[in-house]
C-alpha cells in the first residue's frame, strides 16, 4: 500500500501550519519550504479547507491556519479525506470484474489489514507528529544539573 502524494503533501502542510500557530502561513512559503509546486499545494489547501482542517483568509495579508487545535486533527480522518481510493485490490471496487470474487479468502485478509492500518492512524493526532516546543535554556540546564547530581 502506498499513500498518494496528495496525502503526503497534506500531512506536510498541516505539520507546517501546526508549527506556526501564531500567524497565517502562505502557500508560497510552504511550497518553497518543501519544494512543492504552488498550484499543487493550492489544490491540497482548498481540499483541506473544504473538509474543515484548515481555515483560509483571502487578501493581501491572507494565508492559512489550522481550523482546530492539533490534538483535534485525527490522522486517520485526514487520510480518509485526502485519499481518493483506498481500494487496495480490484475486488474492493464496486462492480469489479475479478473472476475470483466470492471464491477468494484474500479479500477478507487485505480488508482486515487496511482496517488495522486505519485504526492505527486513528489513534494519533497532528499534535503527536509536531515537534516538541523548544525548552528554554534554564529548564534544560536545570535538568542537566539534576542529572549530574544523581
Amino acid at each position: 500500500m502506498r499513500l498518494t502524494t496528495m496525502t503526503d503533501y497534506a500531512m506536510r502542510l498541516l505539520m507546517y501550519v501546526g508549527r506556526h500557530p501564531d500567524r497565517l502561513c502562505t502557500i508560497a512559503e510552504i511550497a518553497q519550504s518543501y519544494g512543492i509546486s504552488e498550484p499543487h499545494l493550492m489544490k491540497i489547501t482548498h481540499r483541506l479547507a473544504q473538509r474543515g482542517w484548515l481555515e483560509t483568509v483571502r487578501g493581501k495579508n491572507g494565508g492559512m491556519r489550522l481550523a482546530r487545535p492539533p490534538h483535534e486533527i485525527n490522522l486517520g480522518a485526514v487520510v480518509r479525506d485526502t485519499e481518493n481510493d483506498l481500494a487496495l485490490v480490484e475486488c474492493f471496487v464496486a462492480g469489479n470484474a475479478c473472476t475470483l470474487s466470492g471464491h477468494c479468502g484474500l479479500t477478507a485478509i487485505i480488508d482486515g489489514a487496511l482496517q488495522q492500518f486505519m485504526q492505527h492512524l486513528d489513534r494519533y493526532s497532528l499534535a503527536d507528529i509536531l515537534p516538541e516546543p523548544a525548552q528554554s535554556a534554564t529548564s534544560t540546564m536545570h535538568f542537566v544539573e539534576r542529572a549530574e547530581i544523581s
